[in-house]
């Protein structure tokens, strides 16, 4: 074997294969292949007296993945590590050169940011060592992620029973506390605005009170409005017309971040999701002319397009839509960002949302053509509205009416489907121009509480406040909802958009990690960090000297808290346990909560809330003896053996429906016929006298017109399924044949 190529993904590796050829086998590690050992003080697998020296181990599910890695690598003449260009990708390229023993010094490490046929080939031309840096910036962020989550979830697992802690979950965990305390905190004022309602050459329009006597309008009672109301009782002037061309420019292409959010608000996908669709669409799919990724690396904060792909994209707009359409490229990063690689992008600007359709599930499409439109709109010219603002004045009261109409559509022309835009024009008016009896009208209004965090609302904070990293924003909501700090519910019947609210549990773990470790856990400290990483990244910061100086903050607040933090008991139900005395208490499991022994694991006596209800069960299990008690499972509550694991008996609690007469007779059997339910919940009629009569009453046919139309239906369907695959097929043929 001349050349292997060893990326993360499995499905990655397949696609790049195809574009290599023969003398290159593309593998992949799966992901990481080893992480920080268990083991050593306090299991960190961390030296802290060595200088944070780090243990690593192979993970056990990655042991035949790296013992075939290291025969394939033995067999061949060149290995090239082609890991996510980022430094999670940089850290695993790191891991695998240790294993597979490869010189550090080598060239070895190559990176593309789509993947696409000339990109991987480019690639191959041009590899370097392995960053350094970069490993060490992650390796850091590893291991502070390391100590705060085994040192400080320890803590909290023994003094309040939460299940863990993080030094950016903690910190998305603040927020939604801080917000939903903010809400509580919040009384609603009272205040009023006053519209007046005109009528010119039979259209309507409306002006808002903004100023009185050159001040503000602050209108705070009924009484207020009435006064201004009963002022206004003379003619009103056209004071002003100002007449204007705004401008509207489109927004950046997409970074990971802003995809969330617009996914979230346009798609109603899940941060999770959205990454997850996002993954396949850039790992490549199989379209007519071969397998090819749709779109660059997803996990980027840079806004930055490469100069062929604008080169292209100016082309097709200028064919497309006109010359007149054409824009200009833009950047604008935040000070957070890396500029590691571009904006999400299509990697072909040919490859249309409509082209590719035929290609993708319902859910690759919709993100597909959303990341295509924001990048192609990114580049289009911006749109153009006329915007008239008439000032309309009565006895020192000034109200103001706008108006606006879209002249040019621009970027709008490919983004109209995510932005919506309303003409409301006035109609003509001169200046000095008199209206007599306005009607007015005023509106009582109360100021509202400050919004709970959307996953769109809480990943653009995060972003804005510098906390955490693009590709940390999914497993950060998706981490707070496993460990049930927070819930995403709606807040009211009726809402479109589910909101954040912090669980009993989770506004105690953010309680107590604000009383004993806010100097750490808080918005300033975790951006600073995120900071720091960079500048370890860039070679401008010492990643030990860092460790040290976070580690020795840390320990003394840890230590103060394991002396002064009160420990939550267990709350008692008043009963003792039937089998050991000892006191029942309420404990929160999988499924919900319910009540056990204070002596678990020596007593494992258990039963549910709900029996504790309903009074109990009286019931005792047929094979041994032993009590039964209540239980939830995944599909809904049954009585099962108290002496679990020994006795394994359960019975369901479902109450059966007794068989209900027909008033017919069985015309095998002269028994009655009776109706019943099946296991699957259906209707039928059959025997009384079952199971020795198994006779079942079929139902009447359907109509021939009906039963046609739906054979028909399933031969559409299956004619459509038979084509879609030769369709797919010939594109197989076609490229095996290029490839030859």
């Amino acid at each position: 074997m001349k050349n292997l190529v060893i990326v993360e993904s499995p499905s990655k590796s397949k696609t790049i294969e195809k574009y290599l050829g023969k003398d290159y086998h593309v593998v992949s590690s799966k992901g990481h292949i080893r992480d920080l050992a268990t083991t050593g003080k306090g299991g960190l697998g961390i030296d802290v007296e060595n200088d944070f020296e780090p243990t690593y181990k192979i993970s056990s599910d990655k042991r035949a993945v790296v013992k075939e890695l290291k025969e394939l690598a033995g067999k061949s003449e060149h290995v090239y590590l082609a890991s996510d260009p980022d430094r999670e990708g940089e850290a695993i390229a790191w891991h695998l050169a240790n294993v597979l023993d490869l010189d550090m010094a080598d060239e070895n490490r190559i990176i593309f940011h789509e993947i696409t046929k000339n990109t991987v080939v480019e690639a191959l031309k041009h590899p370097r060592t392995i960053d350094q840096n970069l490993v060490k910036s992650q390796e850091t962020r590893r291991m502070l992620d390391r100590i705060i989550g085994f040192k400080l979830s320890k803590l909290l697992q023994n003094k309040i029973r939460s299940k863990s802690a993080g030094r950016v979950q903690s910190v998305a965990l603040r927020l939604i506390v801080e917000r939903e305390n903010e809400i509580r905190a919040f009384k609603s004022e009272e205040y009023w605005t006053l519209g007046a309602n005109f009528e010119k050459d039979g259209k309507e329009f409306k002006a808002n009170l903004i100023k009185v006597d050159g001040k503000k309008a602050n209108l705070k009672t009924q009484e207020d409005v009435d006064a201004i109301i009963a002022r206004c009782s003379k003619d009103f002037i056209v004071s002003s017309i100002e007449k204007k061309i705004r401008k509207k420019e489109a927004r950046m292409p997409f970074i990971t971040s802003t995809l969330q959010q617009e996914a979230s608000t346009k798609l109603g996908f899940g941060a999770k999701k959205t990454m997850q669709i996002a993954q396949k669409l850039y790992e490549g799919l199989p379209l007519a002319n071969g397998t090819e990724g749709l779109i660059s690396y997803m996990r980027t904060d840079s806004t930055r397009l490469s100069d062929v792909f604008v080169k292209d994209a100016e082309s097709h707009i200028e064919t497309i839509y006109g010359k007149e359409y054409c824009g200009r490229a833009r950047q604008k990063n935040s000070e957070n960002a890396q500029d590691a690689h571009e904006a999400i992008r299509p990697t072909n600007i040919k490859n249309t949302p409509e082209e590719v359709k035929p290609y993708l599930t319902n859910d690759q499409y919709k993100l597909y053509k959303l990341i295509y439109a924001r990048t192609l709109a990114s580049l289009m010219a911006a749109s153009r509205f006329d915007v008239v603002n008439a000032q309309i004045v009565c006895d020192g009261c000034e109200f103001s009416a706008n108006g606006s109409i879209l002249m040019f559509d621009g970027y709008l022309k490919v983004y109209s489907d995510y932005e919506t835009v309303k003409d409301e024009m006035l109609p003509a008016m001169q200046e000095q121009e008199v209206f007599h009896e306005v009607e007015l009208e005023g509106k009582q209004h109360f100021t509202e509480p400050p919004l709970r965090y959307s996953e769109a609302r809480l990943i653009k904070d995060l972003e804005e406040k510098g906390i955490g990293r693009p590709s940390t924003y999914a497993i950060i909501i998706d981490t707070l909802q496993a460990r049930g700090y927070v819930s995403l519910d709606r807040p009211s019947e009726g809402s479109k958009t589910k909101v954040f609210f912090p669980t009993e549990q989770g506004e105690l773990t953010d309680a107590k990690l604000q009383e004993f470790f806010n100097s750490i856990i808080n918005v300033t400290y975790t951006a600073d960090m995120e900071h720091h990483l960079d500048e370890i990244a860039n070679g401008e910061r010492n990643n030990i000297e860092e460790l040290r100086t976070f580690y020795n903050q840390f320990e003394p607040l840890l230590e103060n808290a394991y002396e002064n933090m009160e420990k939550k008991e267990l709350e008692k139900t008043g009963e003792k346990c039937p089998e050991c005395g000892n006191d029942l208490v309420y404990r929160v499991g999988r499924y919900g909560k319910f009540i056990s022994c204070i002596d678990f694991p020596n007593c494992r006596y258990t039963k549910s809330e709900e029996e504790e209800e309903n009074g109990g069960v009286e019931e005792v299990c047929p094979n041994c003896g032993s009590k039964m008690v209540m239980k939830k499972g995944r599909y809904g509550s049954f009585l099962a053996c108290s002496n679990y694991p020994e006795c394994k008996y359960i019975k369901s609690t479902k109450v059966k429906e007794d068989p209900v007469p027909t008033g017919e007779k069985c015309p095998e059997c002269g028994h009655d016929l009776v109706q019943r339910k099946s296991r699957f919940g259906t209707t039928f009629v059959g025997c009384s006298n079952y199971p020795k009569c198994r006779y079942i009453k079929k139902e009447p046919k359907k109509a021939k017109a009906e039963k046609t139309s739906k054979d028909e239906t399933k031969k559409t369907a299956k004619t459509t399924r038979k084509s879609a695959k030769k369709v797919v097929k010939k594109a197989g043929k076609k490229d095996e044949e290029k490839t030859s």
